[in-house]
Order: C-alpha cells, then structure tokens, then sequence
C-alpha cells in the first residue's frame, strides 16, 4: 500500500473544519459575513445552549437559487473569486469558499433560500458533510441557515468547548462587534428564547456605538487622511475614570480584524501622554486601497497584512495622539443625557485639552487676593485679560514642538496642538480651595483643577522635550550628598547612571549602602533629591537590564516632575496661578499627569443653568 494517499472528501472537509470552526462564535461570525456580503439589511441570529445545539443566522440578501445553493455546500466553490488577480483586491468579507462545506461537516445543517424574483425556494440538509435532501421550498427573500449540534461527529472537540454561558458570550460579543462595522444593517441577537439586543439600522457608527454599548457622550471623534489611508473612529479620553480595559474593535474597509501593529500604534499613542499601563476603549474605521492590505493571511480573516507597515502605523498611532490632545475633561456631570456629539471643528485651533478648549472671556468683578495681599488687576485688551510675563515656577527651555517621528530608540513626543492665539483666553484663576485646588472659569463653565497634578504634567512635557536633544539643565552642589538605600535600589541606579545624568544626576558609588551625588537638575531642590533618587530606584526595580532606554527615561521623568512639581497644601499667589494654567493651555495632554491621575474637573456652564432651571 502506498505510504501517501488522498484523503476522503470528508475527513479534508473536518480538517479545514478545524482552522475555519474554532467554536459556535466562528460559525456566527462566518455565516454573518456571508449574509453582509448578500447585501442583507436585516439580520437576526439565534442561538441555543450557547450555539452548541442551535445556531441560526436568517437575512433579507438577495438569496440563492437552487443550483447555486448546491455549489455554496462544495469546497472551494465561491462567487467572491474569479481569476487569481482578484485575490490582490478583496472587496468581500468572505472569499474562501470553505466555510460552509467546512461548517457542515461537523454539524446537521439546513440551508433555505430563495433568490429575489423566484417563486419558490430551495432547502438543503447536511448531515456530516453528506447531502441528505434538495427540496423545493417555501421561504421569504434571502437566506436561513440553521446549524445543529455542532461537533456531535467530533466529540473531542466538543468537550473542549466552554460552559454555555461563556459561549454565550463569544457569540454575543463577535455579533456586536460585527453589528458595529456594519452600522446602516439592522441587528438582532436572540438567545435561549431571550432577546439579548435589537439594533434597527443606525445613522451613522455613533449611534451603533449607543445602540450596543449606551452612554458615549465621553468618546472622542477621531478623523485623519493620509496617503490613501483614512482613520475614522473614536476613543477613550486620556482623564477617562472607566474600567482599565474596555472593548477595543479595529475594522479594516468594514472587515473586523485583529492586528499587532494597529494595537501597538495605539497603545503608543496613549503612553506618550501617560506612562500609566492601560487598554482604554477604541474604535477605529480605517479604509485604504484594497490593494493595499492582504486580508488572505488567516483561516478565519481575523488577521491581515500591510504593505506599508510602518506607514500604517504611523498614521494610526498620530491620528489617536492628535485625537487625545483635544479630548475633554471630566465634567462634574450634575445630570446625564444621552449626547451623539458631532464631528470636531477642525477650522479653530485646541491649544491644550480642556473641555472645548480655553474660550473668550470677559472678566468681572475684582481679582481675587491671597493672604491678605491684594494682587493688581489684569490690563484688558477689548474683552480678553492679558497678564504681563511672570517668571517660571521651575523654568526648562523649550525646543521645537514636534519629535514625534524621531527614530527608534529614541524619546518621541507628540507634537503639541496650536499654541494659544489672540482669539483664546486662558481660564481665569478666582482662587485656591483648602491650598490644592484652584477654582478657575472661562465662558463654557467652572474648572476645579488640581496644582499638583496640573504642574506635574506641564513639567513631564518640558522634560521630554528637552530629553529629545539632549539632557536637562544640572546644578552642582558645592558639598556633595550622601544618599543611604538598599543594595537592589543601588544597583538599579548604578545600572541606569547614563539615563540619571541625561536628567541631571551625578551619582557614583560611595561604599557601603551609601551613593554619592554631586549634581541634581536644576528643577529639583536640594532638599527633594534624596527622596526623588529613592523613588527612582523604585521606578527602575521594575524594569529589566534590557528594557528600552525610552520607557526608563519616561518613567524617571515623571518620577522628576512629580518631585519638582507644586504641592498640595501650598499657597500660590495669583499671578502663580495664571501662569501654571498658561503652561497647561501650551502642553499638548493636559487632562491628565503622566500617572494618569485627571489634571481637572468641569462643570459646565449647561449644567449649572440647568440646576438653577435657567433653561
């Protein structure tokens, strides 16, 4: 006997069932597609026990006819492909041709169909792979597939199958997310004779957005073009106080897709503004020439490939940046509506990311004094206050605002948006609450923003800004200091000391359990290097020898604006005040410290004349 021989149709039917069928949410997923690509308008899928003993996805599309319902149960047999050039621009979501021979090799499935125009239909059913019966029959417009003990012929596999709750699950969240991507289609999920959720058509992917997940008035809309490539989407703001993780749904011309590199581009897009580790909510809708992606690079099309990797990612992760340096800050919501939003007003420049930007605004009544010290009213330049320039709190130079496609290896800074233009005004300061907070406002509302955290965050832009060129400004002690710590924290100094003197540390060993510092950056008092040095050995315990220079260097920077930064329980006279939210309106993330922690709170001026029902 031969050692090699063809396999039967049906054991290649099961293999190919093995990479296309993972679960029921794979067939939900594949039969979906197939009903989008049919041109449905309404899809309705209904599952039971989990998908284990029904899944049933039924469309309005244009349907088959009975010839073509029987070449759709053969391999390879597709109407998405014609010649192999087609495979260079696939415009369908499905083109293998393999999911439902392959679908119907592991299950009882029943396909009913009829083609617009036809006076009857044609229903066919499998079992394991085997036709059964072609009949004539009576059936609406497009197609109904039902799918019936998947895996009854594979026990192996079924017994790695979840619990029905968690397979529940899949399929209720693969059928949101396709619901998402293909927004102007009506949705419905029923499970167990429950309806988990019913979307009729949406107007636009704002309102899918609402239909699945509720609440969104805190997203941010996302718009860039760029060389054939459009980004479209929105996200999670920067001072968002939600769940760690949230969903996280990339669409490629409309196909739900998995990809490392659009992930990395925007987790790198938030780690600019925030060193603090997080999977925030995004939804991105990108659309770029067919020709451009290969989507024939997974069994199931979940992954694809670039052919212009880099580039994508660059334009990706600049489009979330751009997107996260106008979002808003949290409002101290008195009450909560529903809001769609609208498209970002790309005419006005943002300087900073308060909520709508800093507004005119006139000001009235006196300016307010600290300490008994009465502070001199601005000069009034028409209806904006100008203020005459005060000295730095902890001065840095500034450098050229954009390094954000510095190479690798190297800091990347986002570049920031529009500075403050003579049609803006900065928020006006009317005073500190309990020495932490200062109360300001402006034509759109009250702000309460933090000191610390404000200063923190303007401090850890100049920072790495300055990094991009060079290193900080340092001040030599005239007697250096000796600093005690552990021999771990010593080590983790000693073994980043080109980073420490980059930011403006001279630290050598001494002996002992003891280091010797001779210079400390400029930014920093005496009295605060110790313990930011000890904190910084903190910060580098946790990396490893081979961590990137860039990450540490981060890390340490915002350890160093923290130190530097203003503290809570501080007084601060006025003109303090106005240039501390001068500084924040020039960074380019202002609504949250380089720890995440939010910079402010709003309470907007719709607000407030609710609650006095002024309107």
């Amino acid at each position: 006997m031969a050692k090699i021989q063809r396999l039967p149709v049906d054991l290649a039917n099961q293999i190919a069932a093995g990479e296309v069928v993972e679960r029921p949410a794979s067939v939900v997923k594949e039969l979906v597609e197939n009903s989008l690509d049919a041109g449905a308008r309404r899809i309705v899928v209904t599952t039971e026990f989990g998908g284990k003993r029904l899944v049933r996805v039924e469309d309005d599309g244009e349907g088959m006819d009975a010839g073509d319902a029987r070449l759709a149960l053969e391999r390879h047999a597709t109407s998405k492909i014609r010649v192999s050039s087609d495979l260079a621009a696939i415009a369908t979501l499905g083109f293998r041709g393999e999911a439902l021979p392959s679908i119907a090799s592991v299950s009882h499935l029943t396909l009913r169909t009829r083609a617009r125009g036809l006076a009857a239909g044609t229903e066919i059913r499998v079992h394991g792979g085997s036709v059964a019966s072609v009949t004539d029959a009576g059936c609406p417009d497009g197609s109904r597939i039902d799918v019936e003990d998947i895996f009854y012929n594979l026990p192996a596999r079924r017994k790695f199958l979840k619990s029905d709750a968690a397979e529940a699950g899949q399929i209720s969240r693969i059928v949101s997310q396709l619901a998402l991507g293909a927004w102007p289609v009506g949705f419905s999920l029923v499970a167990a004779g429950r309806r988990v959720f019913d979307c009729p058509p949406a107007a636009s992917a704002l309102e899918r957005l609402f239909q699945i997940y509720g609440n969104v008035s805190d997203l941010i809309e996302l718009r860039k073009e760029a060389g054939g490539l459009v980004v479209t989407g929105y996200l999670a703001p920067l001072a968002e106080t939600g769940p760690k993780r949230g969903p996280q749904n990339v669409f490629i011309n409309g196909r739900l897709v998995r990809d490392r590199t659009i992930a990395h581009a925007i987790a790198d897009a938030y780690s600019v503004a925030s060193i603090k580790e997080r999977s925030p909510e995004v939804h991105l809708f990108i659309a770029m020439p067919l020709d451009a992606v290969d989507v024939n690079v997974h069994p199931t099309k979940a992954e694809v490939r670039f052919r212009e990797q880099s580039f994508v990612h660059q334009v990706v992760r600049r489009a979330v940046a751009d997107a996260l340096g106008q979002g808003p800050a949290p409002a101290l919501a008195l009450t909560s509506t529903p809001n769609f939003g609208g498209p970002v007003n790309e005419t006005l420049p943002i300087p900073g990311v308060l909520a709508g930007g800093f507004y005119p605004s006139r000001w009235r009544g006196p300016v307010p004094s600290h300490g008994g010290a009465e502070a001199p009213p601005p000069q009034l330049h028409g209806a904006f206050p100008t203020f005459a320039p005060i000295a730095p709190i902890a001065p840095i130079a500034p450098i050229a605002p954009d390094a954000t496609d510095a190479p690798d290896g190297s800091l990347r800074t986002a570049s920031h948006p529009s500075a403050p233009t003579e049609i803006f005004a900065p928020l006006i300061p009317l005073g500190q609450f309990r020495d932490t907070f200062i109360i300001a406002v402006d034509a759109e509302g009250v702000a309460i923003i933090d000191q610390h955290v404000a200063h923190e965050r303007v401090l850890y832009e100049r920072t790495l800004e300055r990094l991009t060129s060079g290193r900080l400004e340092s001040q030599r002690l005239l007697v250096p200091m000796l600093v005690e710590m552990s021999a771990a924290a010593r080590e983790a100094l000693m073994t980043r000391a080109g980073d420490l003197e980059r930011l403006g540390f001279e630290v050598e060993e001494f002996g002992g359990d003891a280091l010797r510092v001779s210079a400390v950056p400029s930014l920093l008092g005496t009295s605060d290097a110790a313990e930011t040095l000890r904190a910084l050995a903190d910060d580098l315990e946790g990396f490893d020898r081979g961590s990137p220079a860039e990450a540490a260097l981060k890390q340490m920077s915002a350890t160093i604006a923290c130190h530097a930064a203003v503290k809570a329980n501080y007084p601060l006279t006025y003109e303090k005040m106005v240039h501390i939210l001068s500084e924040l309106a020039a960074t380019a993330y202002s609504t949250v410290c380089p720890h995440g922690r939010p910079v402010m709170l709003r309470l907007t001026r719709r607000e407030i004349e609710k609650n006095f029902q002024r309107i």
